[in-house]
């Protein structure tokens, strides 16, 4: 499992915190309208390690835990100017096109992330084409592929196939880079290895069914505390794509790991044929079990009830624990009393940004372990589905092949169960 690492503790709404050694792409973290930092969920696929970033904390209207406040040194905002672009060329509503197929997505993890083999017969056959259609009997209309250039560079032509068969099932396929050990922020060399990717990879898209395909620049930029820095660098990938494919949705996001508030940091652009992508996994003690923090007991945080709507009954829950920086965590969970009505608060001020730039808007990561006890992770998940959806904001659970989602096996068999609980929480129909 990928273990994301955090250096920081809750700190609600009006907080920023520290960035974790976690570098661009590696996949999905927890930087959260509340002001959470963390480096995600316990996703699969092996850890990483980078460089420390950081951004000063601010005051939390309810203390923490002290034990998670730790706050490495920021780092020097990365040298890239920024190109002019003003609002009011940010403010056409976008054409249409792929764009209205991006819905209800599920990302398919590991396929091209953390192969088992990387023999082309091999990697072709991870996913069959009844496994793909029974996703589409389900009801999702899109698939984001998570993809490490590393594996897909040198077989492309097993990555082009995948996305035909994608496409043939009558989903949307939306390629999304997820690089591993890139340091963007400080490395013109990755910097120029990324734009060498989709310079390489974007006119190797073209014969594709442009209607049924989508690109996303980056999976979870960090730049931490340099929005400049990474909206700079971002318009020059979108360029460097949209020269090769003029017709196909580009999907762009904001730094602090794709999080909502670097999304509120982001001045859209003038392209008329983009979405902008956040990803949502707040609050982290619930949904990640505090993945952030090694040590804790898991046991005691899958307890953790949602809704809290009896506090002192879920501080009872935190006494079980006899761990006393587990018990202090899950305690302040339960002072903050988190419900589908804090969830709905906080979904909403992305879809306010939105309609400001009349643009639209894509959860491209959402998701809560499966060692969450199954009556919290449920309302969890239909908390957020029901929200995204009453704001008309498509959605892709993370992931098919993860802990945070429908958790089927890696590699998944010829036909695996879809998890029935998960997808009627999603407002969707499992396989008889």
């Amino acid at each position: 499992m990928n273990r994301r690492r955090v250096t920081c503790g809750l700190l609600v709404w009006l907080g920023t915190c520290a960035a974790p050694s976690v570098m661009a792409g590696e996949g999905p973290s927890f930087r959260t309208l509340s002001g959470h930092t963390s480096a995600g969920p316990a996703k699969s696929g092996p850890a990483q390690s980078g460089p420390a970033q950081s951004g000063p904390a601010k005051a939390d209207p309810v203390d923490p835990p002290a034990a998670a406040l730790a706050v490495p040194a920021r780092t020097p905002a990365a040298a890239l100017a920024v190109p002019a672009r003003t609002p009011a060329a940010a403010s056409a509503v976008p054409a249409r096109t792929t764009a209205a197929h991006l819905r209800r997505g599920i990302n398919i993890t590991a396929w091209f992330r953390f192969p088992a083999s990387r023999e082309p017969a091999v990697l072709a056959n991870y996913l069959s084409d009844v496994a793909l259609r029974d996703l589409r009997a389900a009801g999702f209309d899109f698939v984001r592929l998570a993809v490490d250039p590393v594996v897909v560079e040198p077989q492309r032509p097993v990555l082009l196939e995948a996305i035909r068969r994608i496409q043939r099932q009558g989903m949307t396929a939306l390629v999304s880079p997820h690089p591993q050990n890139w340091r963007l922020e400080t490395s013109k060399a990755d910097r120029d290895r990324l734009r060498a990717f989709w310079q390489t990879l974007a006119p190797a898209l073209r014969p594709l069914d442009p209607a049924r395909l989508a690109v996303e620049v980056l999976n979870e930029p960090v730049f931490a505390g340099d929005p400049a820095g990474w909206m700079a660098l971002q318009h020059l990938l979108l360029t460097d794509i949209r020269q090769a494919l003029p017709n196909v949705t580009i999907v762009l996001t904001g730094q602090d790991w794709g999080s909502a508030e670097g999304l509120l940091n982001l001045r859209p652009e003038a392209d008329r044929n983009v979405l902008y992508s956040f990803h949502y996994y707040d609050p982290a003690e619930l949904t990640s079990l505090a993945a952030y923090r090694p040590g804790l007991d898991r046991v005691a945080l899958s307890r953790l009830p949602f809704p809290v709507d009896d506090r002192s009954a879920c501080e009872m829950t935190a006494v079980r624990s006899g761990d006393v920086p587990t018990r202090e965590l899950m305690q302040y969970y339960c002072r903050l009393r988190w419900d589908t009505a804090r969830i709905t608060v906080q979904l909403a001020r992305v879809a306010d940004w939105a309609r400001t730039y009349h643009v639209q808007i894509l959860a491209g990561e959402f998701g809560a372990s499966a060692e969450l006890n199954p009556a919290a992770r449920v309302a969890w998940l239909k908390a957020v589905h029901d929200a995204l959806e009453s704001q008309g904001i498509g959605w892709a659970l993370w992931g098919y092949d993860d802990v945070m989602g429908l958790a089927v096996t890696r590699p998944p068999g010829h036909r695996p169960d879809l998890d029935a609980a998960v997808l009627t929480a999603l407002g969707m129909t499992a396989r008889m």
